[in-house]
């Protein structure tokens, strides 16, 4: 029996975790809410008057993007800002025959009276983070707006963001990400899904009530002193904006999030690429966690409340542990469940866990209403939006929870590139990619035994107990088979 309650304790902890994540979630979507009805009336410079126009640095950080470079610099070329106050930084780590090209390019622009410079290091050291902090030694900007290599800003961009910088306490403006290629295929939308939810409910839920936010990493701007003020640029963590955005806040500097600026990008096609992305994110945000846990709480500036939402905020990519936890413990759970009646009780209680689900739902609901519309057709299909992402999140938890081990414990790793195909629409291809790795890892195997495992427990629900089967996991065991056997069969595939 200790080995049942083992079993029960720490499948009772994890939803306990789930359910107040959960909680947090519902608490963004009221301040969501009331947000949208208030009236922004922030200080915004004039740009109209030359003499409120600030100087303004464009970074590029770049590494091996053969097939987007023509497109960035063309899109970045395009941005309207007064050219006397403009600097771009193509900061190019690069080892492969894109440096070539891309020079060449840049000679181009030159000759067109862009203020563009290529700057290239003799090591990767400190990779992005290490690329931004040399750029900076001779940034003529006092602001320093970055793209990644697959960013596509407006024209307009720099006039909608800069005006914000007014306010002096401003550190850092963010805009919301677009998707180009959102209905590519079900791995782009199910990231869009994700995405979309991040960038209105939980940018605009915590930074409406003054709580920890995170720079992206791309698709916003800082104002130098910021940069310096907090620290400078650190290679420590995969998540190097997030580390930056913290430390930035905890010296109170204030962060901007416009969800009204959409800055479109491309989504990884394959889920070899979103599989090396979501290791970064996940892996760097339980770097940042370990990095920053005691500075929050720590801190004298902030609130409670705003110190367990960035508690929580840090334990975001944590989630999945325990959601691989409460999958993996689910079917002993079951026969736990049907062999001692005495525990019949503690299972009523913890039916009521289900209510984190239904959080998530309503707050994603109200995410996917904002992108698509509200009305009754929208809500049937953002029910098979959900649970799609639902699943499929799932089958990503082993490949996550492994990413957070490793943040966590202090395992270090080479920062490794979302790779970028320059696809819009079904009709491109990206067979011929060079910087797709075609890697079959012990994980994708486990990934595979785990589909029959969740089959399994399909199978169980028929057999378990005295009362003709019991079928209340069925419905979470369907989505584990459905998530896990579709990354084994596209991780082993590479489709997308």
């Amino acid at each position: 029996m200790i080995l049942e309650y083992i079993v029960i304790v720490l499948y009772t902890i994890s939803l306990v975790l789930i359910l107040m994540y959960a909680l947090a979630q519902l608490n963004l979507l009221f301040n969501y809410l009331k947000a949208n009805k208030k009236q922004d009336d922030s200080p915004k410079f004039d740009l109209t008057k030359s003499e409120e126009v600030p100087y303004v640095t464009i970074q590029l950080p770049v590494y091996n993007e053969l097939y987007v470079m023509e497109r960035l610099l063309n899109n970045i070329a395009k941005i309207n800002y007064p050219s006397d106050k403009l600097e771009i930084q193509v900061l190019d780590d690069s080892t492969d025959e894109s440096i070539e090209t891309t020079s060449k390019h840049i000679e181009k622009l030159q000759k067109s009276g862009l203020d563009i410079q290529h700057i290239r290091r003799k090591n990767r050291n400190g990779f992005k983070a290490g690329a931004l902090k040399e750029g900076l030694k001779t940034a003529k900007g006092d602001f320093i707006a970055i793209f990644d290599a697959d960013f596509l800003p407006k024209p307009c961009w720099l006039t909608k963001t800069v005006p914000f910088f007014k306010d002096s306490k401003i550190g850092v403006v963010q805009t919301r990400w677009g998707h180009i290629n959102r209905n590519y295929s079900t791995l782009t939308k199910i990231q869009a899904f994700a995405l979309d939810a991040h960038f209105t409910l939980e940018q605009v839920g915590r930074n409406s009530k003054g709580h920890f936010i995170n720079f992206n990493g791309t698709a916003g701007i800082w104002r130098k002193k910021c940069i310096y003020d907090a620290g400078n640029w650190e290679g420590d963590t995969l998540t190097e904006d997030l580390d930056l955005s913290y430390r930035a806040q905890l010296k109170n500097w204030k962060f901007k999030y416009l969800e009204d600026v959409e800055t479109p990008a491309e989504l990884p096609v394959i889920i070899s690429a979103a599989r090396s992305q979501q290791f970064r994110w996940n892996k760097g945000g339980a770097e940042n966690f370990q990095k920053m846990l005691k500075r929050v709480i720590m801190s004298k500036d902030f609130s409670i409340k705003t110190k367990i939402h960035g508690v929580l905020h840090l334990l975001n990519s944590s989630m999945f542990t325990c959601i691989f936890i409460v999958a993996i413990l689910s079917i002993p759970m079951l026969y736990i469940k049907n062999e001692y009646a005495h525990l019949k009780i503690y299972f009523l209680v913890m039916s009521f866990f289900i209510v984190s689900t239904l959080i998530f739902f309503i707050c994603y609901w109200y995410m996917y209403k904002k992108t698509y519309g509200g009305g009754f057709m929208n809500f049937i299909k953002y029910i098979g939006a959900f649970l799609s992402f639902f699943s499929i999140a799932m089958g990503f938890s082993l490949h996550n929870t492994i990413a957070v081990l490793e943040g966590h414990i202090g395992k270090k790793s080479e920062f490794v590139r979302t790779p970028k195909f320059n696809i819009k629409s079904l009709t491109d291809s990206w067979g011929n990619n060079k910087y797709i790795k075609k890697e079959l890892s012990l994980n994708i195997i486990i990934e595979g035994l785990l589909a029959i495992y969740f089959a399994f427990g399909m199978y169980s629900a028929f057999i378990v107990g005295d009362q003709g089967g019991d079928f209340g996991l069925f419905p979470f065991h369907l989505m584990l088979f459905i998530g896990f056997a579709y990354v084994f069969y596209k991780s082993i595939f590479s489709k997308a």
